[in-house]
């Protein structure tokens, strides 16, 4: 049988695989974005020419002090670049690098190390700035600023709230609950409380059908992290578009709104893929290093091929998870499940228990309550993988080969080299929901 080879988005090396190459009816990849000829300048005129906001170094003029936002270890934003324009833009305007709080916007994930500290943010950063880790664990830190029309409890990092000129740095991609990442994210959930957002990751904002990848339109997540960070709202933002390679093409910055939607128009039309007709067998990944550290974050690689598989069909997910499961609150209620779609009835009717992440939970359950979903992953054991509600394969090859046996050799096979980063449409429901 002939085959073609195809290189897949896994870990910071990538996985060649080779697949059948009469039943592969499509590869789904990014559109071409135009990297930025000089990235610093990029984010430099982006500064100074903001959308919806008055450039940051007159609004740094007579502030005491400011906090900027930052992503954690698992979003590739170049930091190095976009943090050294932003600090020589407050310090024109008064606020020198010394009186500049990063606050790393872990949300429920772990803290970040020295190491990857500086990795992320660069040696200017981390030398001229204070840097803190968000917990979203630690009350003390947390600011009560009430509760919102959906009942969601709003705390958010004291660091943040009591800034005097508050930024946010981030970078728009396609999201699988909240649609698109950045923008709002980056306060709701990146500096909420646990208590937050546990509320705001309820089955009450998951299960509608428009709480999901591409989708800012009536979605339900977007709008209530939306309306909660804008009871503290940021003054700035700044958010990045990259290109395949992980570098910086566009970059938007000024409200945090009208900034960030002129982004996610300009992302969308990058990300967004058609395919004919209803697929059988899906191959994807979760996106390389650093989205496929974890098993946790590899759910988001199995929900995003989910609008082009028929039911019943496969999903085989590539994902290193070199980091093994997860956090230990997501592995202690993932072990304790039982038979998932039981487990995601009982969560719909409000019968769920309430801890950190488990609300990822409920996504893999929407990715395995209809489909097979496959996973080969390095870093967790096959013995392992069996108890996390997916099925070990030991290879990608391994799992198309007994996806066949099942389906029968005209089965239709979809390639997702990047995984979550492309927005999965069918051609006969393709729309712009944003």
């Amino acid at each position: 049988m002939a085959t073609m080879k195809v290189r897949l988005e896994y870990g910071k090396n990538g996985l060649e695989v080779e697949l059948p190459d009469k039943n592969v009816v499509g590869v789904l990849r990014l559109q071409e974005a135009v990297r930025a000829a000089d990235a610093a300048e990029a984010v430099r005129t982006a500064i100074q020419t903001p959308i919806g906001a008055r450039p940051l170094t007159e609004l740094a003029q007579g502030k005491t002090d400011a906090c900027i936002v930052v992503c954690d270890v698992t979003r590739p934003v170049p930091n190095p670049i976009v943090l050294s324009e932003v600090l020589d833009a407050l310090e024109l305007g008064g606020v020198a690098s010394n009186k500049v709080k990063v606050l790393i916007a872990t949300g429920t994930h772990r803290p970040n190390d020295e190491k990857e500290l500086r990795n992320m943010l660069g040696d200017r950063v981390m030398a001229e700035c204070e840097i803190i880790n968000h917990f979203c664990t630690d009350t003390d830190d947390m600011v009560h600023l009430g509760v919102s029309p959906n009942g969601v409890p709003i705390w958010l990092n004291r660091h943040y709230v009591h800034a005097d000129l508050k930024i946010t740095a981030g970078m728009i991609e396609p999201h699988f609950m909240a649609g698109f990442a950045g923008g709002r994210k980056m306060v709701m959930p990146g500096v909420a409380a646990l208590e937050t957002i546990q509320a705001w990751h309820s089955p009450q904002f998951l299960e509608d059908p428009l709480a999901t990848n591409g989708v800012i339109e009536d979605n339900p997540v977007h709008v209530e992290a939306t309306w909660i960070a804008n009871q503290c709202r940021p003054d700035f933002i700044v958010d990045v578009a990259l290109d395949n390679e992980k570098k910086i093409a566009k970059v938007f910055a000024g409200d945090m709104e009208q900034a960030w939607e002129t982004g996610v128009r300009y992302v969308q039309g990058l990300t967004q893929a058609e395919i004919q007709g209803p697929i059988d067998i899906c191959v994807t990944t979760c996106g390389g290093h650093p989205l496929d550290l974890t098993y946790y974050q590899t759910v988001k690689g199995m929900v995003g091929p989910l609008p082009i598989v028929r039911p019943g069909g496969a999903i085989i997910v590539a994902s290193e998870c070199s980091e093994g499961i997860g956090n230990h609150h997501f592995r202690d209620a993932l072990f304790r499940v039982g038979d998932i779609r039981t487990w995601l009835e009982r969560a719909i009717s409000g019968e769920w228990e309430r801890v950190a992440d488990q609300w990822q939970i409920e996504e893999l359950a929407k990715a395995v309550r209809n489909h097979c979903v496959y996973v080969v992953a390095s870093g967790i054991s096959q013995e392992e993988l069996a108890q996390l509600h997916v099925r070990p394969a030991p290879t990608v090859e391994a799992a198309v080969e007994e996806c066949m046996r099942d389906f029968g050799p005209e089965s239709r096979i979809c390639v997702i080299p990047k995984g979550p980063y492309v927005l999965p449409v069918l051609k006969s429901v393709s729309s712009s929901d944003s």
